[in-house]
C-alpha cells in the first residue's frame, strides 16, 4: 500500500509539514503488520502551473482521456497519485484559502478525473480515502464567529465526489516566527503564540497523528 502527504506549505519543517509527517506515522501505526510506504511531497519543489484548459483530458479516444496531458515537474506525481491507496493534503491558509501552490495541484489533480457528462463522473482509478490538514495565523475563536471556515473547504466536496469523504483537521493560531522581535508583529501576542505552540501543538500533532491511523479504516 503507498499513501502519500502532498505539502503546500513552501516550509518542509515547520507547522504543516510537521502535522503531515504525524499523519504520515500514523498511517504507519494503523497496521503494523501491513507494508505500507508513505511519502511526503513538497509541491514548492516542483515546477508547474495550474491547468491550461487544453482540455486534452476530456478530449474521446485520446491518449489522455482521463489524465492531465501536461508534461511539468508535477505530470510524474499525478501519475503516482494514480495509483495511491491515500492521500492527505496540507496548506497553511493564505487570504482564506490554501496556498496557490495547492491550488495549482487541484486544478491539474482534479479537472483530468471530471467529466462533463450530464452526471458528472469521476474518473478516478480508485475511491482512495483522503484527508486535509489546515494550519493558521487564525484563533479557533476569529474562525467560528466569522464563519471563516466556509471559506476554507473549497475543495473538500469535490474531492469527496471524486474519491471519499476527506477526514478534516485544524491547527489554530500557529507560531510563526522563531523570534517575533525581527519582524513587524504587534497585532498579535508573542507570549500567547508561544504558549499555544508550547501546549495546543503537541496536542495538534497527536489529533494529526490519530488522523493518519483513522486514514485508511
Amino acid at each position: 500500500m503507498k499513501v502519500y502527504a502532498i505539502n503546500g506549505s513552501p516550509r518542509k519543517n515547520e507547522n504543516t509539514a510537521t502535522l503531515l509527517k504525524k499523519a504520515l506515522e500514523g498511517v504507519n501505526a494503523s497496521a503494523p503488520n501491513e507494508e505500507i510506504e508513505t511519502e511526503i511531497i513538497n509541491l514548492y519543489d516542483l515546477n508547474y502551473t495550474g491547468c491550461k484548459s487544453c482540455f486534452a483530458c476530456k478530449r474521446i479516444g485520446s491518449k489522455s482521456y482521463g489524465k492531465c496531458a501536461i508534461r511539468d515537474d508535477l505530470h510524474d506525481v499525478l501519475e503516482k497519485l494514480a495509483d495511491a491507496d491515500g492521500i492527505i493534503f496540507g496548506s497553511p491558509i493564505y487570504f482564506s484559502s490554501v496556498t496557490a501552490a495547492l491550488q495549482g495541484f487541484f486544478e491539474r489533480f482534479i479537472f483530468q478525473y471530471f467529466l462533463y457528462d450530464k452526471n458528472y463522473t469521476g474518473l478516478a482509478p480508485k475511491k482512495m480515502p483522503t484527508a486535509f490538514i489546515y494550519t493558521m495565523n487564525a484563533t479557533k475563536e476569529f474562525v467560528e464567529s466569522n464563519n471563516y471556515l466556509s471559506q476554507i473547504n473549497g475543495f473538500e466536496p469535490i474531492v469527496g465526489m471524486i474519491f471519499k469523504q476527506p477526514l478534516v483537521m485544524h491547527s489554530y493560531n500557529t507560531y510563526q516566527f522563531d523570534d517575533y522581535s525581527k519582524y513587524e508583529t504587534s497585532a498579535f501576542s508573542e507570549e500567547e503564540k508561544r504558549k499555544q505552540r508550547e501546549i495546543q501543538f503537541p496536542l495538534d500533532c497527536e489529533e494529526a497523528f490519530n488522523l493518519g491511523k483513522n486514514l485508511l479504516k
